[in-house]
């Protein structure tokens, strides 16, 4: 009986240091994959105000990039 006892806490004492390990692994990964997103919003948020601002007082060169930029 003590063996087995023993054998259920080893086996939970080893899912739980892996559980621990996979989870801290993925939320690093989440963690860095959300920031990684914010960015690129930012990102997106300064290079479209700067094309309004472009279409708002310079029309042919925001036309001119429109053009170069299309796929």
């Amino acid at each position: 009986m003590f063996r087995t006892v023993a054998v259920l806490a080893l086996a939970g004492a080893a899912v739980y240091i892996v559980l621990k390990l996979v989870l801290g692994f993925a939320g690093g990964l989440l963690g860095l994959l959300l920031s990684l997103a914010w960015l690129l919003l930012k990102v997106a948020l300064v290079v479209g105000l700067v094309y309004w601002l472009l279409s708002v007082f310079a029309p042919e060169t925001a036309a001119k990039i429109r053009n170069s930029v299309k796929l």
